[in-house]
């Protein structure tokens, strides 16, 4: 918790023109330059919001991910969730839709991604962990393939802004408030649920013999996963590896005991994404770079000591 407000903090105070600790005392007192009024209400507050946000819907999505295919290094991107979204975005951005049809033709590309990946991954009859993630792989691919082909119809207009939100950019997040009800909504939903969480993880046949309706927490789980991805493409774009790193680095310092990851999945991943952004924003001021290169920079080398400690 208190980590999540210094990096909020950081994010309001750090920029091109610096916001002291007194000047922020001074804003939230009602006083202070309208300069600095503009500059952290207006611009940097709605920004870091939508920054943490994202950040605990990717780190919940991929904490139910990893418990529903028992599998530490689950991530929720890898079931093309986020590949069916930037179809949908690219495609609007294409058409030259504004900005709100492009997070509603987001959110609509994540949720068919969904029911494709579900629909297929349950054939004639029972899906599997296995089963389900190579699924998502293909359909995944597939959806890379198109993404490609519209990044070759784009103009020399239009390419910017598509790679920027591929790498994922919070610069035109300015409404957090939806992705914050679903990350609300989710966390209240999924608290309760922590004691059958800790069960399904056991295995399902082990689940079941404990008296867990283990298809009907299983879809739930994917459901509510694949909402929360959607949620976050829509807000930020595609960032990788907050859902993966998250909640295996919390798993290896809290244990396994769902009823604590999920909220500390929220709460670091939230953080996380905070400073990354405000890294992103600043590194190179006045230039930007997009939040996904950060997250990846920073994964990267994570993942690949996780791996070699998981040997």
């Amino acid at each position: 918790m208190v980590a999540s407000l210094l990096a909020l903090l950081l994010a309001v105070a750090v920029g091109s023109v610096p916001v002291s600790l007194a000047e922020l005392w001074a804003l939230f007192s009602g006083r202070g330059l309208p300069l600095h009024q503009e500059l952290v209400f207006g611009l940097r507050a709605p920004r870091a919001l939508a920054a943490f946000a994202t950040g605990g819907l990717l780190s919940l999505a991929g904490a139910l991910m990893q418990v529903l295919l028992r599998n530490p290094l689950a991530d929720p991107y890898v079931l093309g969730i986020s590949g069916g979204a930037a179809v949908g975005a690219l495609l609007s951005m294409l058409l030259g839709l504004g900005t709100a049809m492009v997070s509603g033709s987001a959110f609509t590309g994540a949720f068919i991604s969904t029911l494709l990946v579900f629909g297929l991954a349950q054939g004639q009859g029972s899906w599997t962990p296995t089963r389900l993630l190579l699924t998502g792989v293909v359909v995944a691919a597939g959806w890379g393939a198109l993404i490609t082909f519209m990044l070759t119809l784009g103009s020399a207009q239009q390419l910017p802004g598509m790679l920027y939100w591929l790498m994922g950019d919070l610069s035109y997040a300015r409404s957090p408030w939806l992705a914050w009800l679903v990350l609300i909504l989710a966390l209240l939903l999924t608290l309760p649920l922590g004691r059958s969480l800790n069960v399904l993880a056991r295995g399902p046949l082990q689940a079941a013999a404990l008296g867990v309706a283990v298809k009907p927490l299983a879809w739930c789980v994917y459901g509510l996963a694949s909402l929360l991805t959607a949620a976050a493409v829509t807000t930020a774009g595609s960032i990788g590896f907050v859902g993966l790193i998250v909640p295996h680095m919390l798993r290896l310092v809290l244990g396994n005991d769902q009823r604590m990851i999920l909220p500390a999945s929220v709460l670091a991943g939230g953080a996380l994404l905070t400073v990354a952004d405000t890294v992103a924003r600043t590194i190179i001021a006045p230039q930007q770079l997009p939040v996904g290169v950060i997250t990846a920079l920073i994964g990267v080398p994570v993942f690949l000591f996780l791996l070699y400690r998981s040997r």
